[in-house]
């Protein structure tokens, strides 16, 4: 029985997926339905179909074992106030004459160590909020200070996107992290120079909207490093020493051994129960992402996009950025564009003499270019963080669509125009 689904059934559930994504469908149940719809309408019965969808679903598991551990080190890094406390000691070392740098490099630390993107945006925003009504800077210079640092810490960080790429393309973690480095300061120079050009246009703070916790109780600043040392250290053992600390088992420690050290250890349970909730999402959501990586793995499409991009004459590496930007915009979201990518087309990357570090390396900062649609939660919750209305919401995405291209860009030149480490 024929197994391959036609370009148009592929392309049906993408379609499918983004129309009930857009509609408020859960987005795991979106893919699902959109994967199994897709199978069908690509001339797949229904059992080969739902046998497709579970293949693909198979291959995410280990990605979502490891967010599932990730949990303990993003649990104890938000609730023990740890994540606040790096925040605000950097906003403070900088001063508010680089109010925005201090904002964009705080996002950049937070989500550089372990805590999601929209997690660390939602953390320094009260900061923000303060700070941009002391310093008459405009709620949209604040809100894109704090994405675009969060855009370049997140592709050199242990957060779900790094661990399906590194997961999918088989390479260690850490040479996934350390391959967005370099990206991610172009990324963050971009991120000021924009906010900059910002800072007085579109709404701005009111007083009302300031409300600043108490954090008598927040450890202090190096005490609050010690988790994410800790798990960076552990899983740098196998690179540097050839001592495999697997991500399932460095990042729920490096969350242990911090909330020992800021002396919070009886909270331990506490903040791995709060951690696994925030990963609980993104792990569901990932199975869901399987089914349609499934489904488009093994369909028609990829081969034509392949073939389009050899008839384009244009560089075969240029498939790995292009295909993190273009599933990152179906899906709204950096982790399951990641994740889709990934899966679906590492094999085609590396046989087209991709190296596994530059594909992976390439696809998520791919992935950081429209992340931030409508149709994905990132874009609602950051606008939530700064009250911000709709319309000023919108703006501001063609300004955070240059901050992942010049991600994206940087990690292609680096990877695939000049090989540089790949």
């Amino acid at each position: 029985m024929d197994m391959t689904v036609s370009v148009w059934g592929a392309i049906s559930a993408l379609i499918i997926a983004i129309v009930l994504i857009l509609k408020r469908v859960p987005p795991a149940y979106g893919m699902v339905a959109g994967a199994l719809i897709g199978g069908l309408i690509g001339g797949v019965n229904i059992t080969n179909t739902v046998t497709l969808m579970m293949e693909g679903a198979q291959d995410i598991i280990s990605a979502v074992l490891r967010i599932m551990a990730a949990g303990v080190l993003a649990g104890v890094l938000i609730e023990s106030g740890a994540a606040s406390s790096i925040a605000k000691t950097i906003v403070k070392k900088l001063g508010e004459k680089r109010a925005l740098l201090a904002l964009a490099l705080a996002t950049t630390i937070l989500t550089a160590v372990g805590v999601f993107v929209d997690v660390a945006v939602i953390t320094v925003s009260p900061i923000a909020l303060a700070i941009a009504k002391r310093a008459n800077l405009s709620k949209t210079a604040i809100l894109l200070a704090m994405i675009g640092g969060g855009k370049a810490g997140n592709i050199m960080s242990p957060n779900p996107n790094a661990i399906a790429a590194a997961d999918a393309f088989k390479v260690p973690l850490t040479s996934v992290m350390v391959a967005g480095v370099i990206p991610a300061v172009f990324g963050l120079v971009i991120t000021y120079i924009l906010a900059k050009k910002l800072a007085n246009k579109g709404s701005f703070v009111e007083s009302k909207e300031i409300e600043m916790k108490d954090n008598a109780k927040a450890p202090i600043f190096i005490t609050a490093l010690v988790a994410p040392i800790v798990t960076i250290i552990l899983l740098a053992l196998r690179p540097f020493f050839g001592i495999n600390i697997d991500p399932m088992i460095a990042l729920p420690i490096g969350g242990i051994v911090g909330a020992i050290a800021m002396r919070k250890s009886k909270y331990i349970n506490a903040y791995a129960i709060s951690g696994l909730n925030k990963m609980s999402g993104v792990a569901i959501m990932l199975l869901g992402t399987g089914t349609l990586a499934g489904i488009i793995a093994n369909s028609e499409l990829k081969d034509v996009v392949t073939q389009a991009l050899s008839a384009s004459g244009l560089p075969p590496y240029l498939l790995a950025p292009a295909s993190g930007i273009f599933m990152s915009a179906a899906t709204a979201s950096t982790t399951a564009g990641t994740a889709v990518a990934s899966t679906v087309f590492s094999s085609t990357i590396l046989g087209l003499g991709v190296s596994a570090v530059a594909g992976a390396a390439m696809v998520q900062a791919g992935a950081t270019v429209l992340d931030h649609l409508p149709h994905g939660s990132f874009f609602h919750s950051t606008a939530g963080s700064v009250n911000m209305n709709m319309k000023e919401r919108l703006k501001l995405m063609p300004y955070e669509s240059l901050i992942g291209l010049t991600l994206a860009i940087v990690s292609t030149l680096i990877f695939g125009v000049f090989k540089l480490f790949g």
